[in-house]
């Protein structure tokens, strides 16, 4: 394995697609934000001062996703075809679990953008709930799976199956 976004001098460079094909892909990231039990209660049940905790992070995992190349410089405009991020309230680890999963149909997948979604989603919660709880921790992003391209399928091991989103 090389790192193709460095060119032969070692100098960085955004990878030139142009040669391959368009396939339909697939990105799912997932990662946690841990908070105070009581912080989690007044989510679930809409008492954060600031609003709709949950609504708020949906709407900036999506934007995030859209916006993702001006965020990470050797990053592709992709064409997003769909965006889509669910939290899961884990009232025994006193924690949402974000998942986001990308749709495009390209020449380069969309890892990055599910990626960012996932830490936007978290970042938001944080941000709205941060004076009940500046405790929060971000934790455990990172990519589940990924389809389409010449790279094929790849699966994280690691992947519990009690929080494993499904196609």
């Amino acid at each position: 394995m090389e790192l193709t976004h460095f060119d032969e001098a070692g100098r960085a460079h955004m990878v030139n697609v142009s040669a391959k094909a368009d396939t339909p892909r697939e990105a799912v990231a997932q990662g946690t934000i841990r908070m105070q039990p009581e912080t989690l209660r007044l989510i679930r049940q809409g008492q954060v001062a600031k609003g709709d905790v949950l609504a708020v992070a949906q709407v900036a995992g999506i934007m995030a996703a859209k916006h993702t190349p001006d965020i990470i410089p050797m990053c592709h405009q992709i064409l997003l075809t769909g965006v889509d991020l669910t939290f899961t309230l884990d009232d025994q680890e006193s924690s949402i679990h974000i998942t986001a999963t990308v749709h495009t149909f390209g020449k380069t997948g969309a890892e990055m953008e599910a990626l960012i979604a996932v830490s936007v989603a978290a970042l938001t919660i944080y941000d709205m709930c941060k004076a009940v709880d500046r405790g929060m921790t971000i934790e455990g992003i990172g990519l589940l799976r990924k389809s389409g391209g010449k790279s094929g399928t790849f699966v994280r091991e690691t992947t519990t199956p009690d929080r494993a989103p499904t196609s």
